[in-house]
């Protein structure tokens, strides 16, 4: 762990929020009680064209000009005890010029204030989902790989334990533990099929067996009280992709739009599944001139209260989340299988209706030599 995140550091848990703060593409800066600059991370080094040490010198606080809204943003973060956002604000910091930011801060419960930056504009330094935000899941990935490993092996023994002891009933819900478990441990080892050099091995997949088995997995944990509903097209050819990576990519977005439908608190819940045969849909390739067919659409549709206006512009990128304990890297991740199937993936949203819709291509008619 570097320098620049050791007051971060700790249990396990405090060391996932500090590899999130090193690895988040938007400048962060933690500033304690008393106005000191106590740690930054890479993009804010980046930003302001120094390290810690030059800039913790003096106190931060101190430095901002009578009237700071950065001041007035942490204030508001410490009186509320909860995050508080500031669209516009001008940053005028450690001799830069002024420019225009998005200012976010949350108290960290020690007094300290997490302190974020959303830059545009005149600094030239917005990122996008699929550049450095991505690079940064890959990294944080690697890093959790090991730790994954571990208690993985634990909850695989004892799912086989109960298997030999549990009634005909209960035998298939002790049996999908332990193939999710083997499809976990698939995926961490095959980690560097996230980053941007390794091709997604592909073969033909029946999607309709992948969403099912989706649906298997969130009938009685998150989806549970909810009105399950799918719509299929069973004429649809196999698409062309992983089978377990598609598996996660229709588990992030059941599972949140599952928790999105639990939201409206009235007992109404409803989520729907549909898919179809979408022919005229090409995705430019990695090249920017190419262009692949994508007719396979699947959507995911919930009736929850559907996704802040404030968020939609950033959605798909890293650490952002609507939710109060969510680390915002489920629909980064899946934008990049997505993207690494040769598919598209977006979403509409209204209260009462949320809609994400993944297209993917088709798999290849065999050849006479494979048959």
């Amino acid at each position: 762990m570097t320098d620049r995140a050791r007051v971060l550091s700790g249990t396990a848990l405090d060391a996932l929020k500090a590899a999130a703060f090193e690895l988040s593409p938007e400048p962060a800066l933690v500033v304690d009680r008393d106005g000191g600059l106590v740690a930054v991370n890479e993009a804010a080094e980046a930003l302001f064209g120094h390290g810690l040490s030059l800039l913790a010198r003096g106190r931060f606080r101190a430095a901002l000009p009578p009237g700071s809204v950065l001041v007035s943003l942490m204030d508001r973060a410490v009186f509320e005890g909860a995050l508080v956002r500031e669209h516009g604000v001008e940053v005028n910091l450690f001799g830069q010029p002024p420019f225009e930011a998005d200012g976010a801060a949350v108290p960290l419960g020690d007094g300290s204030v997490l302190l974020t930056l959303h830059v545009k504009g005149a600094l030239g330094v917005e990122r996008s989902a699929d550049q450095a935000g991505l690079r940064s899941v890959v990294g944080l990935g690697r890093m959790l790989a090991h730790e994954i490993k571990n208690p993985l092996a634990g909850i695989r023994g004892a799912a086989q334990l109960l298997k030999t002891g549990a009634s005909a009933a209960d035998q298939p819900l002790a049996q999908l533990i332990v193939d999710e478990t083997d499809r976990i441990r698939r995926l961490v080892d095959r980690m560097e099929a996230f980053s941007e050099q390794a091709p997604t091995p592909r073969e033909a997949v029946n999607i309709h067996q992948v969403l099912d088995r989706v649906r298997a997995l969130v009938a009685n944990g998150v989806a549970d009280g909810l009105r399950l509903r799918d719509h299929y097209d069973p004429s649809l050819p196999p698409v062309w992709g992983d089978e377990d990576q598609l598996i996660q990519i229709f588990l992030n977005l059941v599972k949140n739009a599952s928790e999105a439908a639990h939201m409206r608190g009235d007992g109404q819940g409803e989520l729907t599944i549909h898919t179809a045969w979408r022919p005229g849909v090409r995705v430019r390739g990695a090249d920017g001139k190419s262009a692949s067919s994508a007719p396979i659409e699947i959507r995911v549709q919930d009736n929850g209260p559907g996704v802040p206006q404030s968020l939609r512009e950033h959605l798909f990128q890293p650490f952002v989340t609507t939710k109060a304990n969510g680390t915002g890297l489920g629909l980064a991740l899946v934008t990049k299988l997505v993207t690494a199937h040769g598919g598209l993936i977006d979403f509409e949203s209204e209260p009462g209706r949320t809609v994400f819709r993944v297209l993917l291509p088709v798999a290849p008619e065999p050849s006479l030599g494979d048959a």
